[in-house]
């Protein structure tokens, strides 16, 4: 487990999140810099995010509350979801993602009690799933949220895929991972997913 991280879905004004971007990298970030938080990756949407929205991850080693992240954000930009969250087997460390391609977000939920082996199966099953060679993908995060005391709960599986299609065609996994994914279906209550680009940190390199 490395540190802790925020889960933003930020809401702009007007019709794109151009204006909310420049905000970010030149406003919000340098501050969250000045008390050791980094960001892992802003994401633009394919599909399930709006024109107007970002999707960003942020991260720090430091036991911080969820105000670090959003204060600076109070009357400027609109969070419209926020999850405090730790990583589980990935990533190892917040390093920044990276790679351009298509990025799914997707939400499971899930008992508290069940987090450690939906994380032990996912590690097992990827070591088939990202080796495939009739696609690309590999999983950049799989995080459950910081405070699990209650019964019912929630993890987010990050995914990088070089295009929609690797996505369409990682739905017929290879053996071993397709029988570990379906034993983490039999523990998840359901599952949300959204599309994104990644678009910063590489946007102000």
């Amino acid at each position: 487990m490395s540190g802790s991280y925020c889960y933003l879905h930020l809401r702009g004004k007007g019709r794109d999140n151009r204006a909310m971007l420049d905000v970010l990298l030149t406003q919000i970030i340098p501050q969250w810099q000045q008390i050791d938080i980094s960001v892992w990756g802003i994401f633009n949407g394919l599909f399930g995010v709006a024109s107007n929205e970002l999707i960003v991850v942020a991260a720090t080693g430091n036991d911080l509350p969820l105000s670090a992240y959003t204060r600076p954000l109070s009357g400027i930009v609109k969070v419209r979801k926020l999850e405090h969250l730790d990583a589980t087997v990935r990533p190892v460390t917040p390093a920044p993602c990276e790679k351009s391609g298509v990025y799914v977000f997707r939400s499971f939920y899930v008992f508290n009690e069940d987090v450690a082996e939906i994380a032990r199966l996912s590690n097992e099953a990827w070591t088939t799933f990202e080796n495939a060679g009739d696609y690309s993908a590999q999983p950049m995060g799989l995080f459950c949220q910081r405070e699990r005391t209650s019964r019912k709960g929630k993890m987010l599986l990050v995914t990088w895929y070089d295009s929609l299609t690797s996505w369409e065609t990682s739905r017929e996994p290879p053996a071993q991972a397709r029988r570990n994914f379906l034993q983490r279906h039999f523990m998840t209550r359901r599952t949300v997913a959204i599309a994104t680009r990644l678009i910063a940190p590489q946007a102000d390199a």
